[in-house]
Formats: structure tokens, sequence, C-alpha cells
């Protein structure tokens, strides 16, 4: 039962991908990532301001690049930006970034000998346990070369529990095996696709202040910061060793701030608190000065599937003149 509910899940997945990206030629996340917002475009469509619309915003930024599904959709259906910037404080997935981006065919012949390798495991249980946590413990001697280290990246991803990327305080990869039966690993065309819209991209790694150094006087940035759990053992923002606290929030809010002073328009996303408890005004009294929307979102990662479900997210931003854009696919 929990295997067909979780390839059930990936299937839906699938397909809202499509109706979103439009065909498989177009790029789209290559990682299945908790919070991927994927979910949360046609909200963000609604919020996207006028002079992105108009062609006036020539700069896309953004700082938290996770599994990119802001990015490809804005890469897919903007191609006029002169300038794109992501950027990540997980080396591991910057790393993978720049493997498809300049090593797309080395990367996809090794995806195909590991996809090869897992799926002869199938009915093989005690083996494919033992092949699954070698890899990740040669993963995270992170001493193999930059491209296999990408395709170990991708292939933990793809055949971990829900896709769940989480380290210790030692940086290790600490996620155990899921329960696909023949999961995709290599998906050759989308890493092609992804490798050639990410020619146009620059990739950052380090902390997101830094990245107000790459914009200019029209320039949208995208924030989709670890958030912050709506309980003690919802936290899944443990994808880097150093942790995301109330601190860091609020750090995050006076960088916003101080885009805003500097006549930047940004677009924040974070879970809302106040769903879970209605005491609970953390964001509400943080973001006051701006201004903020409640959506509908999905909780797609439970070790309980019974416990995944519709819940309320938060779209915060600092500018009103936006309008409804309409697709063009």
């Amino acid at each position: 039962m929990f295997i067909f509910v979780e390839e059930f899940i990936t299937n839906i997945s699938n397909k809202i991908l499509m109706d979103l990206f439009g065909q498989y030629d177009k790029a789209k996340p290559f990682l299945k990532w908790a919070g991927g917002k994927t979910q949360l475009i046609p909200e963000i469509e609604k919020t996207l301001p006028a002079e992105l619309l108009n062609g006036e915003i020539e700069t896309y930024i953004e700082p938290f690049v996770g599994s990119g599904a802001i990015l490809f959709w804005i890469l897919n259906n903007f191609p006029k930006l002169k300038k794109v910037v992501i950027n990540d404080i997980n080396e591991d997935l910057i790393n993978t970034y720049s493997i498809i981006a300049s090593k797309p065919n080395e990367l996809v012949s090794i995806l195909r000998d590991l996809q090869d390798e897992y799926h002869s495991l199938e009915n093989k249980h005690d083996e494919k346990e033992d092949y699954y946590y070698k890899k990740r413990e040669l993963y995270n001697t992170r001493k193999t070369e930059k491209v296999m280290q990408a395709a170990l990246f991708i292939f933990l991803n793809r055949t971990c529990f829900n896709g769940l990327y989480r380290v210790n305080k030692s940086n290790h990869h600490n996620v155990p095996i899921g329960s696909y039966k023949k999961p995709t690993i290599c998906d050759a065309d989308n890493i092609f696709a992804v490798s050639k819209a990410l020619q146009k991209v620059e990739m950052l790694c380090g902390d997101y202040e830094e990245t107000l150094n790459f914009a200019n006087n029209n320039t949208l940035f995208y924030f989709d910061p670890p958030y912050k759990p709506l309980s003690e053992t919802s936290s899944f923002n443990s994808y880097a060793k150093d942790e995301f606290n109330d601190q860091e929030q609020i750090r995050l809010r006076n960088f916003c701030a101080k885009l805003n002073a500097l006549n930047h328009t940004w677009i924040l996303s974070n879970s809302d608190v106040k769903g879970k408890n209605e005491t609970e005004s953390f964001f509400d009294e943080l973001y006051s000065d701006f201004k903020i929307s409640r959506v509908d979102a999905r909780r797609s990662i439970n070790a309980n599937p019974l416990k995944r479900g519709c819940l309320k997210e938060l779209l915060i931003t600092n500018q009103t003149n936006s309008q409804e854009y309409v697709r063009s696919f």
C-alpha cells in the first residue's frame, strides 16, 4: 500500500509538471524537492510585476534555487531576460547544476549505468539496499570527481525516501532508501533540456545576501528560503549543515527591506505558521510593511501518507503593480 501511494504521488507530480512546463523539450526540475514550488506557479503568476511582463525587468535572481521550479518556469516563459542568477548554500546542489550545464553527456552516461545497475536489483531486496547505502556512503566521502558527485546527488534524490534531501551536522546525507520499484534515475531528455536552459544562467554558491552584487536597476528577486517548521517534527529545512532558524528568517526580512529601499522588486514564499496556530503571528508581524497573501498548497512529504494534504502557504511581496500573466503555451 505504501509503495502504491508513493508511486501514485510521483505520477500526479509528473502530470502537474507537464501541465505547467509544456512538452518535454522544455526544461523542468530534475530533482524531487521538499517544498518544491511547482504547485505554486499559478499563484506566483498573479504576483508577477507588470514590469516583468512588459520587458522592463532585465534581471532575475533566485537566491535559494533548490530544485528550480520557478527558475525553469521563468526561463521557459521569459526568454528575453538579459541576466539570470541562481544561488544556493548547498555546494553539492550547485555542483549538480554546474555539471548539467557543462558536462551533460558525461553525466547522462553515469546516470544510465546507475539506473541499469539499480533496476537489475528490483527483486533482490537485500542487494538493492546494500547498493543504495554504498552509493550514499560514497557520496558522503565527497572524494569523487565532480561529475560522479553530481550523478550520485541525482541518484540519491531519485531513490531515497520521497526524494528528501537532508544532511546532519557533519554534512552527511542520511535519508533512508525509498520504496520505488524502478525509479527514473536517468531522464536524459530533461538533462539535455536543462543544460541548454542553463547556458544563460550565472551560478553562485554562498550566502544569499551576496546576490545583491549581481542586481541592476531592473531586477526581480524570488526567495524560497528554508521554511519555518509548522511543528517540531515537520522540519525539512536541513538541506545544509547550518540551521535556518528564526534569527535567519529575521535576517532575510531585513535583506528584503534593504532591497525595497533600493527599489528592487521581490517575491517570497514561506510556511503559514498561523494556519497551524491562530495565535502565531511570526510572519504577519515580520512582514507587516509588505503585502501578504495566503495561498493553497499541498503537503507531499510525510512518513504517514494519510497526513499528506492541503495547507496554506504565504506569498509575500513588496510590489503592488502586478497583473495576471496569461500563459502562451
